[in-house]
């Protein structure tokens, strides 16, 4: 590693079970068996045990289940555990926080963070705002994020104009879509950096910090550079991986999702989301957030 004391971590384990619906998605309402997940749960809690253990250097952590992880209580007990240990840096999951809140209590919110998810059709406008009003008034750091299909658009500019400017709003170009400079320009004023997300981004060859300072685990300890190169590194546990850990340039022709560019080192996005990386938060100066005293408005009652 160029750092060797520190070490971010995408972890996957096995679950793929989702409560929404979304047409976009694969795994939509897709159920995982009890022995499925009570293998999740058990590859979590060695994961867990893992990180903990680690005293050599630093560890920050991006859960990435295919599935919803916050509706199942192991993931909210790990991130509560991984949020208090004085060697992690970060602890962030991408959810639709459909999931109860009072956990939130337990969290280093120093330390803990999320990258929230809204998908209108599957839970109500209303509801999905009540959530980041009460992350909001917990102190807890989050964004949100919303995929750039054509009937999304009015939603999202509606929860831009409710959010403060403190929250960034994000928009992942939805997959298979192209956008023209006229369809991109209302996602860009929703979103200024849209422009990352819009096209694929060229990586054969760039360097990457994926497989330096950067790996992807599956629930078995299986170690990848990252989720998109399926070549192994070696393993979590027993150690193997380590060896493999050095500078590299990407093998594959383009890179088209955020949590892979944002590490491609020429498109420069650690200084864009710098302090916030595994979150999606930029910093203030590259989006314009500069409000983060502006309350959240409450949602409207609906007649």
């Amino acid at each position: 590693m160029s750092d060797r004391t520190a070490l971010t971590i995408l972890y996957r384990g096995p679950l793929a079970s989702c409560d929404y619906d979304c047409p976009y998605c694969p795994f939509a309402k897709r159920r995982d068996s009890r022995e499925q997940l009570r293998a999740d749960r058990a590859a979590l809690a060695r994961f867990t045990a893992w990180v903990l253990e680690q005293t050599d250097h630093r560890i920050s952590v991006l859960f990435t289940p295919w599935g919803e992880g916050l509706v199942r209580s192991w993931y909210r007990d790990a991130i509560v555990q991984l949020s208090q240990a004085s060697t992690v840096d970060r602890v962030a999951i991408q959810t639709n926080m459909s999931c109860r809140l009072d956990w939130l209590a337990d969290c280093d919110l120093d330390t803990a963070a999320f990258w929230v998810t809204y998908h209108p059709g599957q839970v109500s406008y209303e509801r999905f705002l009540g959530r980041c009003v009460e992350l909001s008034r917990r102190g807890v750091r989050f964004s949100v994020g919303i995929v750039g299909v054509p009937e999304h658009l009015e939603p999202a500019r509606r929860l831009r104009a409710d959010l403060p400017e403190s929250v960034y709003l994000w928009v992942n170009a939805a997959e298979g879509h192209s956008y023209s400079d006229e369809e991109a320009a209302p996602w860009s004023a929703v979103d200024p950096l849209f422009s990352h997300s819009r096209l694929p981004h060229r990586s054969a060859g760039l360097p990457c910090r994926t497989g330096d300072t950067v790996v992807s685990v599956l629930g078995d300890g299986t170690v990848r550079r990252c989720h998109f190169v399926p070549e192994p590194l070696g393993n979590l546990y027993d150690g193997s991986f380590r060896a493999a850990l050095r500078p590299r340039a990407c093998p594959l022709a383009q890179c088209d999702c955020h949590i892979g560019y944002v590490h491609l080192e020429p498109v420069g996005l650690y200084d864009v989301f710098a302090g916030g990386i595994l979150e999606r938060i930029p910093h203030a100066d590259h989006w314009g957030g500069t409000r983060p005293d502006t309350a959240i408005r409450e949602p409207a009652t609906s007649p």
